[in-house]
């Protein structure tokens, strides 16, 4: 895989808005989001549909494109942010041109409906992070504990080539009404982690990580987009549910699908976010659904797996790298990355 260049203090990050036109819809949240990101000691450089209305940006696909592509051509900045998430990302994909992708190999993070952008990248070989957007994750990083904004600094200026996933001791479904100014910045009312549920498997399971918003994997299914039979050897989904909730029926659909395609059969492990507003009766109900199409249905009653993980539509988010390797450890209940996410030679020499 090919890696980004690691960031450093003082590089500019480009903003892009390759879905739903948020910013101009909640231009307060988006610009605290920018304020939050330069506080990290990055510069921000705002593309130029990224503040356009929803509906220009929703009939211009080609647009969130092209601002893509000259974040990525342009020598000083060093990566790139999605805005927010949405739902027709998928409309962009088709105006990607992955020669400019592999020859700018940089550092892009989404998750939610930039799933379709991050898989895109990771389909040429390249890692890509899912991990806060400016609106959804940034604009409330004060808010956090200290604790979360080390982690968060930590992984982006110097993730080492070991790193245990963090469970941190409360959670958050979301934020409150952005139409209200008293909102800004806000989370919902906080919640305690129970942590990491490993409910399956024995010993170690090592892959790839790959994966992202399970809604938005499936628009990509039976597309030229979608990953060929051979890319599921050893490694490890991930798979995380978005605002929308979906009902645990669908979920169970949608997992079946996987196992017709043979995926369970090849995969190393499988680690599921926190189920986003699920009660905790449902979070265990649906559990017990993941084991029944795994274990029962397609008879991979060893696959690691884990759920309740703190990554995607959660706060506080963590960040994951696909492409790089990670590690599940069922005995020790641990789920390790492997290796740093970034082109350490670069770094080295800038030192």
């Amino acid at each position: 895989m090919k890696k980004p260049n690691r960031l450093k203090i003082g590089d500019t990050l480009a903003i892009v808005t390759p879905s739903w036109g948020g910013p101009a819809c909640f231009a307060e949240v988006f610009n605290l989001g920018i304020k939050n990101l330069e506080s990290l000691g990055f510069k921000v450089i705002i593309m130029p549909s990224a503040c356009l209305d929803a509906q220009t940006i929703y009939h211009n696909p080609k647009l969130r494109a092209d601002d893509i592509h000259q974040a990525l051509q342009d020598p000083n900045i060093a990566g790139v942010i999605s805005a927010i998430g949405g739902t027709d990302s998928a409309r962009v994909l088709p105006y990607l041109d992955p020669e400019i992708f592999l020859e700018n190999p940089k550092f892009f993070m989404g998750f939610s409906d930039a799933t379709t952008i991050t898989t895109f990248i990771n389909q040429l070989g390249i890692v890509s992070f899912n991990g806060p957007s400016i609106m959804a994750g940034f604009s409330q990083l004060k808010t956090h504990s200290v604790e979360y904004q080390t982690y968060l600094s930590d992984f982006i200026f110097s993730n080492p080539c070991a790193l245990k996933l963090p469970a941190f001791d409360y959670y958050s479904d979301g934020y409150p009404e952005w139409s209200e100014p008293k909102n800004l910045g806000l989370l919902k009312p906080l919640k305690v982690n129970s942590g990491p549920h490993f409910i399956q498997g024995n010993g170690v399971g090592s892959g790839q990580l790959f994966g992202g918003c399970i809604e938005v994997l499936e628009m990509l299914k039976g597309t030229q987009f979608w990953p060929n039979s051979d890319f599921w050897h050893n490694k490890i989904l991930f798979l995380e549910t978005s605002e929308d909730k979906p009902s645990i029926d669908y979920i169970q659909f949608w997992l079946r699908n996987y196992g017709v395609m043979g995926v369970f059969d090849k995969l190393s492990g499988l680690i599921f976010g926190r189920a986003r507003d699920y009660s905790d009766e449902e979070k265990q109900q649906l559990d017990k659904v993941i084991l029944q199409v795994i274990a029962i249905e397609f008879g991979q009653g060893d696959l690691p797996i884990v759920t309740n993980m703190s990554f995607g539509h959660t706060d506080p988010q963590i960040i994951l790298s696909l492409g790089i390797n990670y590690q599940i450890d069922t005995q020790n209940q641990s789920i390790t990355q492997l290796e740093s996410s970034f082109n350490e030679t670069y770094f080295n020499r800038e030192l």
